[in-house]
């Protein structure tokens, strides 16, 4: 009778530590590791909803270059830092592309589940929730 117990809460265990880790993110940045784009740091924030980019030098835009027939997203950013928001991005493999005259830079997001899209709420951004 001993067992039981035991086994149900061994159960309830590996069950609640799965649904934790499988929560991990919706999206998967795949760095760029070539020597020449280590001056460009692109890594996704602690929420994981958008691409962070920051450099010593000036980064001239952002594009997408996926093969489809959706819309491209590029942004003109004449900055060293920058936020992507990953809503903006389709779901599926994202190839972008990060321009430092006369780098450019290439790496890959992984969109798992698409984002929320904010909407105006008021004066301030709140997001979508279905």
């Amino acid at each position: 009778m001993k067992i039981f117990p035991r086994f149900i809460f061994a159960i309830l265990l590996l069950g609640f530590a799965h649904v934790s880790f499988s929560q991990s993110g919706k999206a998967v940045l795949h760095k760029n590791n070539n020597v020449q784009a280590s001056g460009l740091i692109h890594k996704l924030n602690a929420s994981k909803d958008a691409i962070i980019l920051k450099s010593d030098k000036k980064i001239n835009y952002v594009y997408t270059a996926n093969n489809t027939d959706f819309e491209d997203v590029m942004f003109r950013i004449d900055g060293t830092s920058y936020e992507l928001p990953l809503y903006k991005l389709n779901k599926g493999r994202n190839v972008i592309v990060a321009i430092q005259s006369p780098l450019r830079i290439v790496f890959v997001v992984n969109i798992i589940e698409e984002f929320p899209k904010p909407k105006l709420v008021g004066n301030t951004l709140s997001s979508v929730v279905d």
